[in-house]
């Protein structure tokens, strides 16, 4: 398990430090060419708060919460939390313990991108309707990507009560996490790529 944290952390340290400089990237292009534009063009709305914005984080917080109602009951008063390499047992806490160290990274990531996507709406930023990036887009992928860890911290739970009830490992929880980091990686480089192209034919 503590494999698997320190892959969370990684995969949530890589996509905030890319994200943000997304962020930075576009908000500079964007000032930089509102200077460009004639005084007499008419202001875009500024950008708003859409629950689109946290729409997966709060998706798997649910998720976490639903599975947690329907496996707790079945737990003993002991649970297996940490696994040797052969998937045997090596730790245990109370059933309680382990609810609330599976559930609380949940609600403080919701609440991460819920802070993140409300804080960045408050900066009165334009949408910008006639250009190509737009940062109602941006902030779309950066309140969603937090879901990524919460996915990591989803299964794990989920392969914990699995071991504890039917004596069943789901699959190597570093195996699943390197698979979400790898997807996430390839959505976030897909995106800047194409978030610097736009801004280049935008610029011109």
């Amino acid at each position: 398990m503590t494999t698997a944290i320190v892959i969370v952390s990684l995969v949530f340290l890589l996509g905030l430090t890319l994200g943000a400089a997304v962020i930075w990237y576009i908000l500079r292009r964007q000032q930089t060419a509102s200077v460009k534009k004639p005084a007499n063009e008419k202001a875009a709305p500024n950008l708003t708060f859409h629950w689109k914005y946290i729409l997966l984080p709060v998706a798997i917080l649910i998720i976490s919460i639903i599975l947690t109602l329907i496996f707790y009951p079945q737990l003993i008063d002991e649970v297996a939390y940490r696994f040797n390499s052969d998937g045997s047992a090596k730790s245990w806490l109370s059933r309680e313990m382990i609810t609330i160290f599976m559930l609380l990274p949940q609600f403080l990531l919701a609440f991460t991108s819920s802070a993140i996507t409300w804080g960045v709406t408050k900066l009165n930023l334009p949408l910008g309707q006639a250009e190509r990036i737009r940062p109602d887009k941006i902030l779309l992928l950066m309140g969603n990507m937090i879901a990524l860890p919460q996915i990591v911290l989803a299964f794990v739970m989920l392969d914990i009560f699995s071991y504890n009830i039917y004596d069943i490992h789901l699959m190597p929880i570093w195996l699943f996490a390197l698979i979400i980091m790898v997807i996430g990686g390839i959505i976030l480089t897909i995106f800047f790529i194409q978030t610097i192209k736009a801004s280049r034919s935008t610029s011109r």
